[in-house]
């Protein structure tokens, strides 16, 4: 995998289709945003390597297989690391697809792959993981989290945004990269959710595909009304 430097704290990791996981560089060691696709194990502890620090936490936005898919091999190579997914969000790890009474009743999208690997740790609204803020981001999944760096405003918007493509709300379709938006599970609520992330005034996106946009609140402005558009 390319290993793309952003900034002091910020390493995403990438191959030739736009799926991105990210290293985050803590006091202790690496977080780990996101598993990928099976397969990518080998190449995403070569990537930590060349940082020369050891990955301490497996940090998950949400449970589709292009966000979980190395992560039971990650775990067989990092006994003792961390597993952290939302509260909500590990249900969908555990498959259950029940949706709460209060919940919309749209149908669940995307591929949710049967893992081995449990949380060690579940997540609520606000809670942090290093330097690393939770923001509840759901739309494309009902607990879908975003993870907001306190040191420096970077956004790390799992699906909730993509930038493959273009800059889009998940749930908006870009036709050079369609996927986001077609397992997208609720434009609604992810529309309320971009314009939540907004109000942070987040110093770079960094989506779960595309290249990170550095400086982006013209970019989100523009994908929230091209999204707000399409809700008419």
């Amino acid at each position: 995998m390319k290993v793309i430097r952003h900034s002091e704290n910020l390493f995403r990791l990438v191959r030739i289709m736009p799926i991105n996981c990210f290293l985050v560089r803590e006091s202790d060691g690496l977080t780990l945003v996101d598993a990928n696709i099976p397969g990518r194990a080998p190449q995403i502890l070569a990537a930590a390597k060349t940082l020369q620090m050891p990955i301490r936490r497996i940090l998950l936005t949400h449970a589709h297989g292009d966000h979980v898919g190395s992560l039971d091999a990650l775990r067989e190579q990092l006994p003792d690391a961390e597993i952290l997914i939302g509260a909500r969000e590990s249900r969908l790890l555990a498959q259950d697809f029940t949706l709460d009474p209060a919940e919309p009743k749209s149908k669940l999208k995307g591929q949710f792959p049967v893992v081995k690997t449990q949380p060690t740790r579940l997540l609520n609204p606000g809670d942090r993981v290093g330097s690393l803020q939770a923001i509840a981001s759901p739309g494309h999944t009902p607990g879908h989290m975003s993870f907001y760096d306190t040191r420096d405003g970077a956004l790390l918007t799992g699906d909730s945004f993509q930038s493959a493509g273009g800059v889009a709300v998940a749930g908006v379709m870009k036709l050079l990269f369609p996927l986001p938006a077609m397992f997208t599970w609720d434009r609604s609520l992810s529309l309320q959710s971009a314009k939540k992330m907004r109000e942070l005034k987040p110093t770079c996106l960094a989506p779960g595909h595309g290249p990170i946009v550095a400086s982006p609140l013209a970019s989100m402005d523009d994908a929230i009304a091209d999204a707000e558009r399409g809700a008419k």
